[in-house]
């Protein structure tokens, strides 16, 4: 061993190394990310629209899906819709690099910044061109909205965004029944009125006829006669006040009303807001309205009796005078807005997390969105059992512990993959928690928020999990983690290319793990050390084959990780054992969120190897009792054994004949696939899901495992195609989120 390896052996045992020169650069980034420097020349999910005026669903899209869904309207398909294909995505990539330039606008206006700095960039004729492509986009019809990108306000902005649209159309809702008890009970006052002496009063007759008739008539005479006709039918004076007082509930609430007068200034009576950004303040005005809810609800109540004429003094009176807030249900709840709390994990404090566990406790619809921007935190003084990777989990662990609050972890990277859960978790009728990691960390600004937060699922350091309280009663229904990339293994691995110092273009598979994910933060820099090119050999393994070993081939091993500079020129690192070890606490971690998703299921293996073990054991009782038969009867002809699904089992197997294909078979509609001849090798497909479509040996893309992604994954593999040839066919799975939803998009590919 040279002397070289030798220190990086002391190091990757002790963490210490002579001379600070040796240390790893801090402007490092995984191997595997250094394809991506530009993201704003990628097609990828941000920038997302906040879909304006729309609930459900659509209250987002991606910016590529709205380009996609332009193109499969007005392109035709082949060469005839090419040049429409091309100008649109010129088009996207010039949005694309205005938001990154930090352009804050809605998408209408954006199109108008693209278009116009790619027409002035342009001569005459090919000007003429843009204009009318973009002439029968604009014409298709555009959806519009607020442009964002990824960046620490997204989540915010998002969350915002969606809970909206939701109170919307449950405001709407309760407006309209409020609406038509109102005018209901007034219609009843308005009967009440005409038969009462007043309303017989000359004035109010002449007020009656108007202007035009007065003087045909004798109103005193008319009055007169009037009252001396029965009055019989009049209302009570209990029930006239009842629903005067009711009326004025109706019409003084302020839970379901406009925001702004008819001038558009903000009213004294405007409606309650909902939105918080502390838990405490919250809480307290929850509470607050509580006696503000019941008079509604009683309210609502009275009238709907009322108006069926059922309402009975002598029984409803009691009712309602003992109606409190212990009466409140979680039907009763659900009809008012919920209540959306942003918090920032900085910026909570010790009685703000306490009552962060009373508000997830309480049951009460509450929905709070907790922004993380920093998951590793400081690196600590102790022995190496420090947290990496905890900070990020236990929130979220602690709320699925509670059983009946609906829970959402995700990186902002995954948002809009996560829409529909989003959705589920603003309209569940009870607490719900949304743990968000943003990757705007400030000790590594090398990498965008973007790579960094996808970087954080890949690695297992915040991995995507939902719990669903009303999705069923079981962990199966309820828990799920396949939103995670290569859920069924510790560390996704993925191919990376480089060319050698003989210019040759290598290949390899690598895991990105924990440390591959630690390696971009500043603050860890002193857990590598950069391993000289002359003493690469085969002691050196990747840590994810390193955490595989047994204590005493570890011993004689150095685990590293790939890197690139900012030159992204290949480079690998030492990986100190504080680091590994926390490593492998986060794979740890990773299981056992396997096993609550019914992945890699201990006791679900532990069950399956003891009745292989009892098949095993009762096939060779079998076989023994058939040969005893054998030796005492020789010359009998002896069955074959069955087998413990009862099909029979020969002794002696004899070669078959191969079978050959005398025809080819159709192609079934419910399969999916993709044209390859006419695959463009964008690497869109590949990127998504690596295992699900790979490449030919001509660079052109195939479906390999179909049942090795989400149907979710083929669809939006169909969407993400720049030339339209991913066919998702129809789902396999039944029991998959959101296939309603998925397969209207997928109609306009199959």
């Amino acid at each position: 061993m040279s002397a070289g390896l030798r220190a990086l052996v002391r190091f990757h045992l002790t963490g210490e190394m002579e001379g600070d020169d040796r240390r790893a650069d801090s402007r490092l980034r995984s191997a595997l990310l250094a394809p991506y420097r530009d993201l704003s020349q990628l097609r990828y999910d941000y920038p997302l629209v906040l879909v304006e005026g729309s609930a459900g669903g659509g209250f987002v899209r991606s910016l590529s899906s709205v380009v996609d869904a332009v193109l499969r309207e007005i392109a035709p398909e082949g060469g005839q819709g090419e040049r429409l294909r091309k100008h649109l995505l010129r088009l996207e990539a010039a949005m694309r690099a205005l938001v990154a330039e930090g352009v804050e606008a809605t998408l209408s206006e954006l199109w108008r910044l693209a278009e116009h700095e790619l027409l002035s960039q342009c001569d005459e004729e090919a000007a003429g061109q843009l204009r009318e492509s973009f002439g029968q986009a604009e014409a298709a019809g555009l959806v519009d909205g607020r442009v964002i990108d990824c960046d620490d306000g997204t989540p915010s902005q998002l969350f915002q965004h969606a809970w909206d649209a939701v109170q919307h159309e449950r405001s709407r809702r309760a407006l309209e029944e409020i609406e038509g008890l109102l005018l209901r009970l007034s219609d009843i006052l308005k009967a009440d009125f005409q038969k009462s002496e007043e309303a017989k009063a000359p004035k109010n007759l002449r007020r009656s006829v108007g202007i035009r008739f007065e003087e045909s008539f004798d109103f005193e005479a008319l009055s007169r006669v009037l009252k001396t006709s029965s009055s019989e039918g009049s209302l009570s004076e209990s029930r006239r006040e009842r629903i005067r007082s009711v009326l004025s509930v109706l019409e003084s609430q302020r839970f379901f009303a406009l925001p702004t007068d008819a001038e558009g200034t903000r009213d004294q009576a405007a409606p309650h807001s909902f939105v918080f950004d502390s838990c405490t303040r919250a809480w307290e005005v929850f509470r607050e309205r509580v006696p503000e809810m019941l008079e509604l609800l009683k309210a609502i109540a009275i009238a709907e009796l009322e108006l069926e004429n059922r309402y009975r003094e002598s029984e409803h009176d009691a009712l309602f005078g003992r109606f409190g807030e212990t009466s409140l249900t979680p039907e009763d709840l659900a009809r008012f807005p919920s209540y959306l709390i942003r918090l920032h994990d900085k910026d909570c404090e010790e009685r703000e997390k306490a009552r962060l566990i009373d508000v997830l406790s309480s049951g009460l619809p509450l929905k709070i969105l907790v922004q993380t921007s920093d998951i590793l935190g400081k690196p600590s003084l102790g022995d190496g059992q420090f947290a990496l990777g905890v900070r990020g989990m236990q929130l979220a662990s602690m709320a699925v512990g509670l059983n009946s609050c609906f829970v959402l972890q995700s990186p902002s990277s995954d948002l809009y993959q996560m829409r529909d859960r989003i959705l589920g978790g603003l309209t569940y009728p009870g607490p719900a928690l949304f743990s968000v990691f943003t990757g705007a960390v400030e000790n590594a600004p090398d990498l965008p928020p973007y790579l960094e937060a996808a970087s954080a699922v890949q690695s297992r350091a915040f991995p995507v999990l939902a719990y669903d309280p009303g999705a069923g009663g079981d962990w199966a229904s309820r828990f799920e983690v396949t939103g995670n990339s290569q859920a069924e293994a510790d560390w996704p691995v993925h191919s990376f290319s480089y060319e050698d110092a003989d210019l040759q273009r290598v290949s390899e598979e690598i895991a990105f793990t924990f440390a591959d994910f630690v390696a971009s933060d500043r603050r860890y820099a002193g857990h590598f050390a950069p391993i000289p090119r002359e003493d690469w050999d085969e002691s050196l393994i990747p840590v994810r084959e390193y955490l595989g070993l047994a204590e005493e081939e570890a011993a004689r091993a150095v685990p590293y990780v790939s890197v690139v500079d900012e030159n992204d020129i290949l480079q690998k690192l030492v990986v100190d054992q504080k680091l590994i070890r926390a490593t492998r606490r986060c794979a740890e971690m990773w299981r056992g969120l396997q096993e609550l998703g019914g992945i890699q299921n201990s006791h679900a293996l532990n069950l399956l190897e003891r009745e292989r073990e009892t098949w095993e054991h009762e096939r060779e009782r079998e076989l023994d009792e058939l040969r005893e038969q054998a030796l005492r009867e020789p010359r009998a002809a002896v069955a074959p054994p069955a087998t413990a699904a009862g099909e029979a089992a020969p002794l002696v197997m004899q070669p078959s004949e191969p079978e050959t294909d005398t025809e080819t078979e159709p192609r079934s509609s419910d399969e999916p696939y993709i044209e390859t001849p006419r695959c463009t090798t964008c690497d869109e497909c590949t990127v998504l899901n690596s295992r699900m479509f790979a490449y030919d040996e001509n660079k052109q893309a195939h479906i390999v495992d179909p049942t090795a992604g989400t149907y979710r994954e083929l669809v939006e593999a169909a969407e993400a195609c720049q030339v339209c040839i991913i066919h998702p066919g129809k789902p396999m799975n039944p029991d998959e989120p959101g296939l309603d939803e998925l397969t209207r998009r997928a109609e306009a590919f199959n």
